[in-house]
């Protein structure tokens, strides 16, 4: 049985979660979980995670790191008060040697006690704000995913990662596009400012109606398209390291925390084991 997305986007943050993590939901995040900080998901084993820590922290516009699990727990107990990573996501990709092997609902049977989970704030966080403040989303409004594009932005490598930046894009009104960008400055926890306002070929994007991940959607008329660092980018580093084994969110569908997403860090204490 799957639930309704335009139900969930009205319920609670309990409710909401209870629908992702007993599988009745497996849908996208956009819209769903307002106030509260969504998150992309990496996780690797413990040989690679400082690596990727120094990745994050020399990158932070596309991997804005909120969180980190202590090696083998699956609690990510400054994020919420009951969050299992194995089975807080709608939706996982399975990276096996840097390919994608699959996508699952659950990693309960992939967990081993050497992996470290990453939480990375994500976008979705400053359309609620965007939304609230009356600028169109399209995607959102069709229940469809952000279309992600990679780019010709090199990200500052770190031990075997390297990657050029994906961006995520937002086609809007000409005239709200000044203030889309003061009210995403606001959430750095969540890629922050946009990189990039307009023509595409100047980030290396050759044809827009073609996301490399997520749907395509429409520039309309005088619409502006705008771009901001995308929390994919990981996963482009990820095909660069190859790690014998990784875990992500699939695109789209991220980890709802506790956090608040006015938050300027994350500010939940820890909760005990």
């Amino acid at each position: 049985m799957t639930t309704d997305f335009d139900h969930l986007r009205r319920t609670d943050l309990p409710a909401l979660r209870g629908a992702i993590r007993t599988g009745r939901y497996a849908g996208h995040t956009a819209g769903l979980g307002r106030g509260y900080l969504q998150a992309n998901l990496v996780i690797l084993p413990a040989d690679m995670a400082l690596d990727f820590m120094r990745f994050c922290q020399r990158n932070p516009k596309p991997c804005p790191l909120v969180g980190v699990s202590d090696t083998g727990d699956a609690m990510m107990r400054t994020l919420g008060r009951d969050i299992d990573i194995r089975s807080e996501v709608p939706a996982y990709n399975i990276y096996r040697h840097g390919r994608l092997e699959r996508s699952v609902t659950d990693i309960t049977d992939l967990w081993s006690d050497d992996m470290v989970a990453f939480a990375l704030g994500c976008s979705f966080t400053f359309e609620h704000a965007l939304m609230q403040a009356g600028i169109p989303l399209w995607h959102v409004e069709n229940d469809t995913t952000v279309p992600m594009f990679r780019t010709d932005r090199a990200c500052v490598p770190a031990g075997p990662f390297s990657a050029r930046m994906v961006v995520s894009m937002r086609a809007l009104p000409p005239d709200r596009v000044d203030e889309a960008v003061a009210l995403s400055r606001r959430y750095p926890l969540a890629h922050g400012a946009p990189v990039h306002v307009g023509d595409p070929a100047e980030i290396g994007i050759i044809d827009i109606t073609r996301p490399d991940w997520g749907d395509p959607a429409p520039v309309k008329g005088d619409h502006v398209p705008v771009y901001w660092a995308c929390g994919v980018t990981p996963q482009v580093a990820i095909e660069a390291a190859a790690p014998p084994l990784c875990i992500t969110h699939r695109p789209g569908h991220m980890l709802i925390t506790d956090i608040p997403e006015e938050a300027e860090v994350p500010v939940l204490a820890p909760q005990a084991a």
